[in-house]
């Protein structure tokens, strides 16, 4: 079995991982084209890390501005086997307060204006995303948190608004009545692009805010935002160095199928896919792809 290699997706106020050794940050090449910074390769006690901070360092990038098939993809070329990512979000429930991290399980996608698939004409793919997360890392993070102190709750729906504006009053409370946990901008189609590129990946959310809907607080600001994240982003680090032991200890197959998510999701016959579509799918969908990938 491939030895497993850790990617960690750092989202608002997380741009470095503590006790990383061996540090080195380095352009990866994606012929979907540029990631959002640079890579950051180490390792943690021995195991092999790749950092990305997805807003770049210094949080150069919008939501709506991020290329999230140039990540996924290069994080693929890295020989990532698991993602941990992590994502700042607004809280929908009384019980999830500010300070709150949750190993979400679900995600509605409300997104329209990013690339969502590294497939499509010239080469067709289904790919089910019926249980967007792996329960393996998901497991693995929920049972560390206590152990770091950290308070992390396991479950829940994440909805993903496309931003960058926060929610209209109206929004919020539609997506409490769907039974949403918290809100948004940036986990879609990062998981979907996971997915396809049979990385086992998983989301800690971490809440920031009440978004608007709370009536004994004030409308989401960046202010309040801010004001959070520094305490956020250090459990995050040591929620990271605690849990990447075991997520290296793993071996054999993913119990959900993660690694084998193409098996029977191409179904453009092999003699009509386009060579130019197959090329830049060399990472993404190599494995299937060498082995004729029958359409399904």
């Amino acid at each position: 079995m491939t030895r497993p290699v850790i990617g960690i997706i750092g989202g608002s106020g997380l741009y470095q991982i503590d006790g990383l050794t061996d540090v080195r940050w380095r352009k990866v090449a994606s012929p979907f084209g540029e990631t959002s910074d640079e890579f950051c390769f180490g390792s943690l006690d021995g195991q092999p890390v790749v950092f990305l901070p997805r807003h770049g360092r210094g949080h150069t990038l919008p939501p709506s501005a991020i290329n999230f098939r140039a990540n996924i993809d290069a994080l693929k070329r890295c020989g990532v086997t698991d993602i941990v990512s992590l994502s700042a979000v607004g809280s929908l429930r009384e019980d999830l307060a500010p300070g709150d991290f949750v190993v979400i399980d679900q995600f509605i996608d409300r997104t329209f204006a990013r690339e969502k698939s590294f497939f499509g004409a010239g080469c067709v793919a289904h790919v089910s995303v019926a249980h967007p997360v792996c329960g393996r890392v998901g497991d693995a993070l929920a049972a560390t948190g206590p152990s770091v102190d950290v308070p992390i709750k396991r479950g829940g729906t994440y909805l993903v608004m496309e931003g960058p504006q926060f929610s209209t009053l109206a929004e919020s409370e539609l997506y409490r009545s769907w039974g949403c946990a918290v809100i948004g901008m940036t986990n879609m189609p990062e998981a979907k692009l996971a997915r396809e590129a049979e990385i086992c990946y998983a989301t800690v959310a971490m809440v920031t805010d009440y978004d608007c809907w709370h009536p004994g607080h004030e409308a989401v600001t960046v202010e309040m935002i801010l004001s959070v994240l520094n305490a956020n982003a250090a459990n995050a680090r040591a929620l990271v160095r605690a849990v990447v032991p075991h997520l290296a200890a793993h071996s054999g197959a993913c119990r959900q199928g993660c690694r084998h998510a193409l098996e029977h999701a191409l179904i453009t016959a092999p003699a009509q896919r386009d060579p130019a579509m197959l090329a830049r799918l060399d990472a993404v969908a190599g494995r299937v792809l060498r082995f004729g990938g029958a359409a399904a």
